[in-house]
């Protein structure tokens, strides 16, 4: 248990900007342990979001649109912007139409360019968007699933870790990808059986957008994994983090055709 916990407090400190103040060993099975966990960090990431959501929404006199302001910068200030860089560093690499080699070397230059710019203020304007418009159409299923998208989102990256081979022998991307050889591939079902389970015995009406959720997530996992052997010969660190973003984008999306086409 005590690896697991210490692979927990590595994701905490890693991918989130929650002061984890102790020096926490990052390699063989503790790291392998931190992959295991990024649906759980995810779920965690998940209830403060939810958390922050019920709040404003119960106990203030706030209206629509300070809430949603709130709730989208949580989304940005919990993960100390890290997806976000990536987002931003895969969009220039990709924009630049140059080969693949020429790509990586882009993502590893710390300035941002236009096309990164641009593509990180369309992102954060259309999940601004979504969340808006999911405030003003609230649904009593609306809190959990706010509170599982970083769970799916994260599960993601997982997968990628665990299919994609890695575009280069350096970087983080790497460094994480060699810690899930020879891995079992499917780990992560323990958590969605134990997820079904809860929607199968608690809330069954609303199993049916629990496994729509689950197959946009699959849906993410294949189209980026082909995006990404496809335009950079396979994952990065960048790229996992590009994959995050997306990954939660589709699935606010989600929420948000639910809300105003389907239970609207």
């Amino acid at each position: 248990m005590k690896s697991w916990f210490v692979g927990f407090l590595l994701n905490m400190q890693f991918f989130t900007a929650i002061p984890v103040r102790k020096v926490l060993p990052m390699e063989g099975e503790f790291l392998q342990k931190s992959i295991k966990t990024f649906p759980l960090l995810g779920l965690f990431q998940g209830f403060i979001y939810m958390s922050l959501f019920f709040l404003l929404k119960e106990y203030t006199p706030f209206t629509a649109l300070a809430i949603a302001f709130f709730v989208w910068l949580s989304t940005i200030l919990l993960t100390g912007g890290l997806h976000l860089d990536g987002w931003m560093d895969a969009s220039d690499a990709y924009f630049s139409y140059q080969d693949r080699k020429k790509r990586l070397e882009i993502m590893k230059d710390p300035h941002v360019g236009a096309f990164g710019l641009l593509s990180v203020m369309l992102l954060l304007s259309t999940k601004f968007l979504f969340i808006y418009e999911i405030v003003t159409r609230m649904q009593d299923f609306t809190y959990l699933f706010v509170m599982l998208l970083p769970f799916f989102s994260k599960a993601v990256m997982g997968w990628i870790l665990l299919f994609v081979q890695e575009a280069k022998k350096d970087g983080l991307g790497a460094y994480f990808k060699r810690s899930v050889e020879g891995q079992q591939t499917f780990f992560y079902s323990g958590y969605f059986v134990l997820v079904f389970l809860f929607f199968f015995f608690l809330y069954s009406q609303w199993l049916p957008l629990f496994l729509l959720f689950l197959s946009v997530s699959i849906g993410c996992y294949f189209l980026l994994s082909r995006f990404m052997k496809r335009a950079f010969g396979g994952l990065t660190g960048d790229l996992l983090g590009a994959s995050v973003e997306g990954t939660e984008l589709a699935l606010w999306a989600t929420l948000w055709l639910l809300h105003y086409f389907v239970m609207g």
